[in-house]
């Protein structure tokens, strides 16, 4: 059995559920907008989200009703996200496939992300759990401010870590958290195990995106649909070129790294930017803080998941999130 059937197992029923309820709010009988809302349907992934949120739920006592609205709920604030996102960031392509605004334009994609993201706010209303409303409020306005404080760092002229984890932690992080409390919450945990969920998705999140940043280091674009060193591309400077910058002081790379900020940096730049993290010790200094979450990850599974199917299930998915190769 593959790694995404054995994390899919003890949720299988409730999954497929899940997809049809997705699907279902995403169906429309006007014409574009059922057209744009059918594109956005084909970028669907690998449900790792709704996957967490439906684990957390049966690991704290069932699936329920409220579980599979607010799964929804979180996955179209999510895909809302992206669609603005790609407005933002003038992205052509989305998983592999042309992105809403490429293939139309972005007054379209402006406006159906809109409306996948009211249909969110339906969808998590229909929980009834005004806790459940507020983290995904929360969510919603820590997406935003991950995005503004990003397009502020690039402006800024300091490199710290400090200011990539709180990136991290307002983004990719800040979605996983919300999917493990959020599924905790629907199951009716106690206060304790809800916590201790959030801190594990915030964990497994920031794994997440270092394997992200550190595939961004190596020739994937067959792979994961981008080119090398496309986050420099974009005036983004991840884990394993700030660790290497900070790390030796180098002022020739200090240089290209605030021409990357300055969105004046030529291939050629981003290519010694990518081999001088490389050769410093870079990928491997990233490699260890994955680790090092991994751990604080793990010890949730150790004290708070009891059922083996359920705990091989979570296992299976912090190892592949930080095993991953793509």
């Amino acid at each position: 059995m593959d790694t995404l059937s054995l994390i899919k197992q003890p949720i299988e029923t409730e999954l497929g559920d899940f997809i049809d309820l997705f699907n279902h709010a995403l169906d429309h009988e006007d014409g574009l907008l059922r057209t744009v809302l059918n594109h956005i349907k084909q970028q669907a992934g690998k449900r790792m989200r709704p996957i967490l949120i439906l684990l957390m739920a049966k690991n704290f006592g069932k699936v329920s009703e409220a579980t599979q609205h607010a799964a929804v709920g979180l996955e179209l604030l999510h895909t809302a996200s992206l669609v603005h996102d790609d407005v933002v960031d003038e992205a052509a392509a989305r998983r592999g496939q042309a992105s809403v605004n490429a293939d139309y334009d972005n007054k379209v994609a402006v406006l159906v992300g809109d409306y996948v993201l009211s249909t969110a706010l339906l969808h998590v209303s229909y929980t009834h759990s005004e806790i459940i409303v507020r983290y995904l409020a929360e969510l919603g306005r820590t997406l935003s401010d991950g995005e503004i404080l990003q397009l502020w760092n690039i402006q800024n002229k300091e490199i710290t870590e400090e200011v990539y984890y709180k990136i991290i932690e307002r983004k990719t992080a800040a979605l996983f958290e919300s999917c493990a409390a959020i599924g905790a919450e629907s199951a009716n945990a106690s206060d304790e195990e809800v916590e201790a969920a959030r801190l594990f998705g915030k964990h497994l999140g920031i794994v997440f995106q270092i394997r992200d940043d550190i595939f961004d280091y190596y020739d994937s674009e067959a792979e994961i649909g981008k080119p090398t060193g496309n986050d420099m591309a974009e005036g983004k400077l991840t884990l394993p070129i700030i660790y290497a910058l900070n790390s030796t002081k180098n002022e020739e790379m200090l240089a290209l790294a605030h021409k990357v900020k300055a969105h004046e940096v030529t291939r050629e730049d981003i290519d010694k930017l990518v081999e001088f993290a490389k050769v410093t010790g870079g990928i491997e200094y990233a490699e260890r803080r994955m680790w090092d979450f991994h751990a604080e990850a793990q010890t949730f599974l150790d004290k708070y998941v009891k059922d083996d199917s359920i705990r091989s299930a979570l296992q299976t998915y912090l190892d592949y999130v930080i095993k991953r190769k793509k």
